[in-house]
């Protein structure tokens, strides 16, 4: 998508397919904020929250892609489990988007598989499906494909400790922030982008 009238439309067509903004802003990689302003056109007057456009479409096509990031990924969990002293059990792939590079690092590494489904509405809510592994006891490691605003994260990170879970790492392959951590649990990415207005 090259222009905000293009983010717009989409954000528009999203909308009228049923998804909540908190969808759409995960569907577009944009925070809820900027899907806000989108929907309305910018018509407050306000100026567009300071936001960055990710894409990773040209990723996303072929298995093969994911994969090589998987990989990556994967050495940077070793390198920060090494750092940390500590090990894991398990995999947090978090819906929808970090779900493909979770299942290859839990096969790259031996790992459990979880899957973690936030609610789009509410933060600090969401659920754990029943057809992949329990977090409960675990130290489990959290991987998606980007950071904006913490939201999802901090709400994943929530349920796991409500779960009895120890989370070790935060993995995502874009940090669209300044932080290193998420509610005090380390944040690692391949590409840390931002904008600096």
């Amino acid at each position: 998508m090259k222009s905000i009238d293009e983010l717009i439309k989409k954000a528009i067509e999203l909308r009228e397919q049923g998804m909540s903004e908190a969808e759409i802003g995960n569907e577009l990689h944009l925070s809820t904020e900027t899907i806000n302003w989108l929907l309305t056109h910018g018509k407050t007057g306000e100026n567009p929250p300071a936001d960055v456009k990710i894409g990773w479409r040209s990723i996303g096509v072929y298995g093969e892609r994911i994969g090589y990031l998987s990989q990556i990924m994967s050495s940077i969990i070793v390198e920060e489990l090494e750092r940390q002293g500590t090990t894991a059990d398990t995999i947090v792939g978090v819906a929808i988007n970090g779900i493909p590079f979770a299942t290859l690092i839990s096969e790259e590494l031996g790992l459990e598989l979880a899957i973690y489904r936030p609610h789009p509405d509410r933060s600090g809510s969401g659920a754990f499906s029943s057809n992949y592994a329990g977090v409960s006891g675990k130290k489990v490691i959290i991987i998606d494909d980007v950071m904006s605003t913490g939201t999802t994260l901090k709400s994943t990170i929530s349920d796991l400790e409500r779960q009895g879970a120890v989370p070790v790492l935060v993995l995502v392959l874009t940090n669209k922030t300044a932080n290193n951590d998420v509610d005090g649990v380390p944040l690692r990415s391949l590409l840390r982008t931002r904008a600096l207005l």
